[in-house]
């Protein structure tokens, strides 16, 4: 049996290249940004979440 993916995920943390690398990762994984990014400050670091989708036959 195929292993279903989630069609969306809500990816967050601080505002660095790591987030960064995480998001590329899902892009190349077939995901797509949904909507823009959010930021906020925690009172330490920027706080960044980004919502991706994958749609239609990529699914499987």
């Amino acid at each position: 049996m195929p292993q279903v993916k989630e069609k969306y995920k809500l990816i967050t943390g601080k505002d660095n290249s790591e987030f960064c690398d995480r998001i590329t990762g899902l892009l190349n994984q077939g995901y797509e940004l949904y909507g823009s990014p959010a930021l906020s400050f925690n009172g330490e670091h920027m706080i960044v979440a980004q919502a991706v989708v994958k749609t239609g036959t990529q699914l499987v």
